[in-house]
């Protein structure tokens, strides 16, 4: 394995330990990193510590503070925050187990794969993973990494297993305090029925292979391109991908079906024709008073 782990320890139940090593699970290949640069110099922008009315500081001056009241701070050196970070344990006791549904994904924060430290662990490792499996339980514990301490949710994920570190309750906002101006009243059955039908008709297992992100593709063809005409700025229309400005929808109705294509012809159809239906015996009286005008 050419990743090498970032934690290594032992995963603990009752009196079983498991020797482990943990990888991390995700990448942030996707984003493009810019840099500050002097456009006549071509140099790199640099930063200097400031204090308003006295200027440049030397980094020796300077401390950490925690902002108790406008203005007002608690200052703290670096030995007095190291004092208290706490040290990196190498096990993670499994205190509880929950239905694997239980936990809010709003709860899920970064997840690293798990595998055995070795041959000898292998045995245990595979006990635990199946068991959970079986189970349809995910094993909750306390990780201490980094000088801090994470909640963690165990749970299988094929061959090896999956810890994922949770955020803790007074990090996640109450939905309620967003979702409290929505009214109760109850849908329109038949605009339920066609986004039912849309939603069955779009049905199909994901494939994040499937995705990607056109905005950090479009900025990497753009440096590409910037490269081979050495510097020439390059402008892309604005306008490209979005909208005219009479395309907006008002008639949800219509753009559910529209959005179901051929399988709402049937009903669909017919029933636009029956609104042009009034227009036509508008036309009537106009017709009777030219004739009346001629005579």
């Amino acid at each position: 394995m050419a990743a090498r782990p970032i934690w290594r320890g032992q995963i603990r139940l009752a009196l079983v330990s498991i020797p482990v090593e943990i990888y991390p699970a995700t990448r942030s290949g996707a984003s493009v990193q810019f840099h500050q640069v002097h456009e006549p110099s071509g140099k790199r922008i640099k930063y200097e510590k400031v204090v308003p009315g006295i200027g440049a500081v030397d980094r020796d001056e300077i401390m950490k503070g925690f902002e108790v009241s406008k203005g007002h701070y608690v200052l703290l050196d670096p030995e007095e925050i190291e004092s208290v970070k706490l040290e990196s344990r190498k096990t993670v006791d499994l205190v509880q187990f929950v239905d694997i549904n239980d936990i809010d994904p709003m709860y899920f924060d970064k997840p690293y794969y798990v595998v055995p430290a070795d041959d000898l662990a292998e045995e245990a490792f595979v006990v635990l993973r199946d068991a959970l499996k079986e189970a349809h339980k995910v094993g909750i514990g306390q990780l201490a990494m980094r000088g801090q301490e994470y909640v963690v949710a165990l749970k299988p994920c094929g061959r090896g297993m999956l810890l994922e570190t949770l955020r803790y309750a007074d990090e996640v906002n109450r939905a309620s305090a967003f979702f409290r101006e929505i009214g109760d009243h109850k849908p329109d059955p038949d605009l339920l029925d066609l986004a039912a039908t849309l939603i069955a008709k779009k049905t199909g297992d994901f494939d994040p292979k499937e995705f990607h992100n056109r905005y950090v593709d479009a900025l990497k063809g753009l440096i590409a391109e910037k490269q081979k005409k050495k510097g020439g700025k390059i402008i892309q229309d604005p306008d490209d991908g979005k909208p005219s400005k009479g395309s907006n929808v008002i008639d949800l109705m219509a753009a559910l079906k529209k959005s179901l294509g051929d399988d709402s012809r049937g009903g669909a159809a017919r029933k636009p024709a029956a609104r042009k239906a009034p227009a036509k015996k508008a036309a009537a009286p106009a017709r009777k008073t030219a004739a009346r005008k001629r005579a």
